[in-house]
Order: structure tokens, then C-alpha cells, then sequence
């Protein structure tokens, strides 16, 4: 056997040993032997041009299969970053979260005053963290922070400027409208939308003409404003304790106690009231707004009235009931969604997690573990 016909026969070896290399890696890389099918393809392809084709088909079956998502999260709030971090921490990639707001979190941007603190045992409520956010007591700005770093350590896929109009359900998958008039196909739902974008209003009408200046969060206030601060909750007390520092503030609240705040606040409210910070119109509920000068007239019902630049209502939220139930969900007397003891609603494959699970509003740590426990339970599902 003459030199050239070694040298023929060593590069033929070579380059069949560098084509069978070629596949061999791609195979890894492609899961080609997972299954006794993906390897038997594996087997049939004898030239780089057929790995390379199947490379492409597998790519485009891959494009396929993302046009229905494992998971759709509606609303980037705690309990929505929860669900899509806590998804991304068990391996299931295929999330989409959806907020209509210009950034996360647009609750706590929107109706939480700068500088308010924000607990991690909101309301008194000791609750222990269960999943991989680690949450702590801190301010609005330190707090819109942390979840901005959490959605940058954890990338997952999120539209934001973009409401969600209905879900509906088809045979083993959900249909999810945006009003942008996209339609994106998901496996599980996940609703957690928080109450607050709605607020509660009072009964009797808000003249036209007020509008501007009958508020139901703290942002549109200016120093030196005479305020009415309107509510029994810790929103109220918070705003009252606040905006008593820059303004004269009178707290009025229908009940003669406090009943709903947590202690903090209640020895704030009482250190506010010793000096002389807020004063108090307990005990007394309002009839009515008139404009005075475009100024608001407020009438009590003890028969009083009294002139503000400004008055803020914070007398809570309600869930979004015209959404819920054009989703087809069950709710109970107060528009607070029917469900399990894994947060699924009477749609199964629909769950909800955060404030709406609540009739008064729940905590940010209450709506981290939700997004936990939820994820763990659609991980076995899937």
C-alpha cells in the first residue's frame, strides 16, 4: 500500500471521525438522546448540511412551542414579580408578565406618598418569608429599588404598557386579549392586580368643579396646603402623620377609634395629636362637598362645615370586580375571588395572588409567598 493511499484513507478517517464529533455534540446539545426516537434521527443524519437543517427545524419547532406560555402573570406588583421570579428559580422558563403601568410596582409609585415607609409586617401581620425574595422593612423609594434589582437579577419577560382586557378559556390552554389587541395562549394564569388602582369613593357626588383637588392619594399635595385627610385605616394615618409635617392637617375619620391600624402608626398618630400636628375630627362623618371658591366646603354631619385647599380620601380600594368576573371567576359577597387552599380560583388553571385575595388589603410579604406557593403548585402540574 503506497504512501498517497494511506494518506487518502487517513483523511477520509479524519473527516468522518470530525462529521461523527459534529453530531455527537449536537446531539448533547439537543437532547438527541433523551429518547429512543430523538436518537435514531440522530443516527440518520450523515452530512454537516442535514445537522444543520436540523438545527434549524428544531429551532423553529422551539419558536413554535413559545407561542404558548407556560405561565402568563397579569399585574408587576410583589405578588406578580414573585410568581415570575420564583418560576424562573424552578427551571420553568416560558413566563410572560403583563402590567399596565409604565414600570413595576405602579401601586406603591402611585398611591404611596414619597418617603412613606413601607413594612414587611404590614398591619401587624408576622408573616415568614417562604420563597427566594428576602423582603425587608424599609421606605417607597428603598423599596421600588429592591424590586427593580430583583426583576434585573432575575430576567423573565415582561410587557409593560400593556392591560389585559380578558382571559378566556379554551380547551387546554388560556387566551389572554390585551388591549394593545394581542392575543398570547398560556397554560396557567396567575392575577395579581392589587386593589388600590381602584379606590373606594364616598357615597354622596364630588362636584365637577373639585375634582382636582379632591384626591385619593397624597401626590398632588403642596406645602403649606390646609388638608382634610379622610379615612380609618393606616393609609390615612400615614398620610395625616406625613403631610402634617410640611402642612396643617385635619384627620377625620367617622368612627371615635382607631381600630384598623397597626401600633406604629397608632403611636405616631397619638405623638401627632399630643403636639398638636393633626387635629383630630373623630367621631363625625361628612354629608357632603360644596365648591366655595373653588375650595372644598365640607359639611358635617354634626352640622359644622369647614373650608380646605385640598382633601384626600383614603378610605381603601376595591377589587376589580368588572375584570374578575369577565374572566368567568366566582366571588363572594365583597368581590373577593372564590378559591382553594393553593390560591386557584373556580377556573381551574386561574390563581390569584396579593391584595384581591383580601376584603381590607393584604401585605407585600403575604403577596411574595403567595407568588411561592402558587408557582410551586403549577410546577407539578407541569
Amino acid at each position: 500500500m503506497n504512501t498517497t493511499m494511506i494518506a487518502v484513507m487517513l483523511a477520509t478517517s479524519l473527516l468522518m471521525g470530525l462529521i461523527g464529533l459534529i453530531a455527537f455534540l449536537w446531539g448533547l446539545k439537543n437532547g438527541q438522546f433523551d429518547d429512543e426516537k430523538k436518537m435514531m434521527q440522530g443516527v440518520l443524519f450523515d452530512s454537516p448540511e442535514d445537522l444543520q437543517h436540523a438545527i434549524r427545524q428544531e429551532n423553529i419547532q422551539r419558536k413554535k412551542m413559545k407561542e404558548i406560555y407556560d405561565i402568563a402573570i397579569i399585574g408587576g406588583g410583589p405578588g406578580g414579580i414573585a410568581s415570575a421570579v420564583e418560576s424562573i428559580m424552578l427551571g420553568i422558563k416560558d413566563v410572560i408578565l403583563f402590567e399596565k403601568g409604565e414600570d413595576h410596582s405602579t401601586t406603591i409609585r402611585k398611591f404611596y406618598k414619597d418617603k412613606k415607609r413601607v413594612d414587611k409586617d404590614y398591619k401587624g401581620q408576622k408573616i415568614e418569608l417562604d420563597g427566594h425574595i428576602y423582603f425587608c422593612d424599609g421606605t417607597k423609594e428603598s423599596t421600588l429599588d429592591f424590586f427593580g434589582e430583583v426583576i434585573k437579577n432575575n430576567a423573565f419577560e415582561a410587557q409593560f404598557q400593556t392591560e389585559v382586557e380578558s382571559i378566556a378559556q379554551k380547551q387546554d390552554y388560556f387566551e389572554i386579549q390585551t388591549t394593545k389587541n394581542t392575543a398570547i395562549k398560556a397554560r396557567y394564569i396567575i392575577i395579581s392586580i392589587g386593589k388600590m388602582g381602584q379606590p373606594n369613593k364616598p357615597s354622596y357626588p364630588i362636584p365637577s368643579t373639585l375634582r382636582n383637588i379632591v384626591n385619593f392619594n397624597a401626590n398632588s399635595c403642596v406645602d403649606g396646603e390646609k388638608l382634610l385627610v379622610v379615612g380609618g385605616g393606616n393609609s390615612a394615618v400615614e398620610y395625616a402623620c406625613v403631610l402634617s409635617e410640611t402642612n396643617p392637617v385635619t384627620l377625620n375619620y367617622r368612627k371615635k377609634e382607631f381600630s384598623r391600624i397597626n401600633e406604629i402608626n397608632h403611636e405616631q398618630l397619638d405623638m401627632c395629636l399630643k403636639n398638636g400636628k393633626i387635629i383630630p375630627k373623630f367621631g363625625i362623618d361628612i354629608e357632603n362637598l360644596e365648591d366655595s371658591n373653588s375650595k372644598v366646603k365640607v359639611n358635617f354631619t354634626d352640622g359644622n362645615s369647614e373650608v380646605f385647599d385640598r382633601v384626600i380620601y383614603a378610605i381603601g380600594g376595591i377589587a376589580p370586580i368588572d375584570f374578575l368576573k369577565k374572566c368567568g371567576l366566582a366571588l363572594d359577597e365583597d368581590g373577593v375571588p372564590l378559591t382553594d387552599e393553593n390560591h386557584q380560583t373556580s377556573i381551574k388553571g386561574i390563581y390569584v395572588a396579593g391584595d384581591i385575595l383580601y376584603k381590607n388589603g393584604g401585605s407585600i410579604a403575604a403577596a411574595l409567598n403567595h407568588g411561592f406557593h402558587i408557582v410551586q403548585e403549577i410546577h407539578k402540574k407541569l
